[in-house]
């Protein structure tokens, strides 16, 4: 090869290195940026939120806005009925889509095809608020925490890509389980839930961040208040918070909404933030197996 051209190649990675490394830090800033303002602005004084629009540090730290949101018991018990509803969801989702995805990839079942065809028709169009109610309603769940579970148990497009990861595996697997003497079930335990780990972890962080942000559904079927989940406790205390301020600013101890609505999202978004390290290992290679072919 000419020095020139290996001159010229040279010169353009090193261009394109410099272009990529660039975009992707603006990209990262664009992500990171307004995290740190929300953090930053939740442990911020009043003078201070009211003062700046955007802060990445606070000059007065205060903690105000976080002993209004726990000033309450109501809190603890919301954090513990979300908590209880991801890992109980997030258990059940797990079982019942791992099962419909193994069975679905099979190639010899039958009718394999009208499901997979009825799995992706429901992707587009869905029966609606007001029928999944009456569904809900008629089979007693209202006010139950398995209204927040068994009506979106299976999510068509997790289940998808855990079918196509069964699918990717041989089936001289499943042979070979086969002769030494396991039956369908023993296959699927023993030989295709240890191989699909990395999509479980995948597929279980989306399942668990969909529980916890469960707001929807506890509005429509949860009426007493003392069973809501966090998210619809933080929506009120955003609401009674922001009407104190509006109703009497003459009271000092109340934070400004803002900051409320700031320490909020903290709240919500910190469980999720701490349990994201444990499957990041496995996050990108299992969401990558399971689509790679369809």
């Amino acid at each position: 090869m000419p020095q020139s051209l290996r001159k010229k190649e040279s010169v353009g990675s090193i261009l394109f290195t410099i272009v990529n490394t660039t975009l992707l830090i603006l990209i990262a800033l664009a992500c990171l940026l307004p995290f740190i303002n929300v953090l930053a602005s939740s442990f911020a004084s009043t003078q201070e939120v009211v003062a700046k629009k955007f802060i990445l540090f606070p000059t007065t730290f205060s903690l105000d806005a976080y002993r209004y949101i726990l000033s309450t018991p109501t809190i603890f018990k919301g954090l513990g009925v979300s908590i209880g509803v991801t890992l109980a969801g997030t258990l059940v989702s797990m079982f019942l889509t791992a099962l419909m995805a193994y069975g679905l990839s099979r190639r010899y079942l039958y009718g394999r095809t009208a499901v997979n065809f009825i799995v992706v028709f429901s992707m587009l169009f869905s029966g609606g608020m007001i029928p999944t109610f009456l569904v809900v309603k008629s089979m007693g769940l209202i006010d139950s925490y398995w209204s927040l579970i068994l009506p979106v148990a299976i999510n068509a497009f997790n289940m998808i890509i855990m079918r196509n990861f069964f699918q990717a595996l041989p089936d001289s697997l499943e042979e070979s389980a086969k002769i030494d003497g396991c039956n369908d079930f023993g296959v699927f335990f023993k030989i295709m839930l240890p191989l699909a780990l990395p999509s479980i972890a995948t597929i279980s962080l989306f399942y668990g961040v969909a529980y916890w942000n469960t707001y929807m559904n506890a509005i429509l079927y949860i009426t007493d208040s003392n069973k809501w989940p966090i998210q619809v406790l933080l929506r009120q205390i955003v609401i009674v918070s922001s009407g104190m301020q509006a109703e009497s600013t003459s009271v000092d101890v109340v934070p400004p909404a803002q900051t409320i609505k700031m320490a909020v999202i903290m709240v919500a978004t910190l469980p999720m933030l701490i349990a994201y390290p444990f499957v990041q290992k496995h996050f990108v290679k299992g969401a990558l197996l399971g689509s790679v072919k369809g």
